[in-house]
């Protein structure tokens, strides 16, 4: 990478934001907080969403097979093949699915469009610090992206069908939390 030695180190940084292990432990808050609000529907579509996301890619890591840059321009170290990025598919599937959950938490689409910002920001600043580490090519990085926001936005277009279905039958939405009585 060129830059300045602090450059490097902070693209290191936001780029584990979108390993396994970063989101494994994010995912794992966000289902926790899930689960205590009795958020059923948003947990499993969460969960889905990260499973497929990891299938989505070594699936498809494994049928192009492609190689990565040259070791001698990487500057973090890579187990896999290069194309798609699986950090970048799997930071926007987790930040943007989140995201969208949060927004229904606001009323004011300022706040709305500031979460879903955040979201993008996040999964941009992965995937581009994957390119400047040399660990994957732009267009690992925009396949990532596209497979990413695409199967993001199927577990969106499902929780919507759910939630419509069950407002035609006047049945209570899975995802809100029952009324004490008494």
């Amino acid at each position: 990478p060129r830059g300045p030695w602090w450059l490097q180190e902070a693209a290191a940084d936001i780029t584990s934001l979108g390993g396994i292990a970063v989101l494994t432990l994010f995912a794992v808050v966000a289902l926790g907080m899930l689960l205590i609000l009795r958020k059923w529907l948003s947990a499993l579509l969460l969960l889905i969403g990260l499973a497929g996301g990891v299938a989505l890619s070594e699936g498809l890591k494994a049928l192009f097979q492609r190689e990565r840059p040259p070791a001698a321009f990487q500057a973090v170290e890579t187990l896999n093949a290069s194309f798609p990025s699986g950090h970048a598919l799997l930071s926007t599937v987790f930040y943007l699915t989140v995201a969208v959950m949060m927004t229904r938490a606001f009323p004011r689409r300022r706040l709305k469009a500031y979460v879903l910002g955040v979201g993008m920001v996040f999964a941009l600043m992965v995937g581009l610090t994957r390119v400047y580490l040399g660990a994957h090519w732009a267009s690992d990085v925009m396949a990532g992206w596209c497979v990413g926001a695409a199967w993001a936005m199927a577990l969106w277009l499902v929780s919507y069908a759910v939630e419509r279905r069950q407002t035609r039958r006047h049945a209570r939405l899975v995802d809100e939390t029952p009324v004490a009585e008494g």
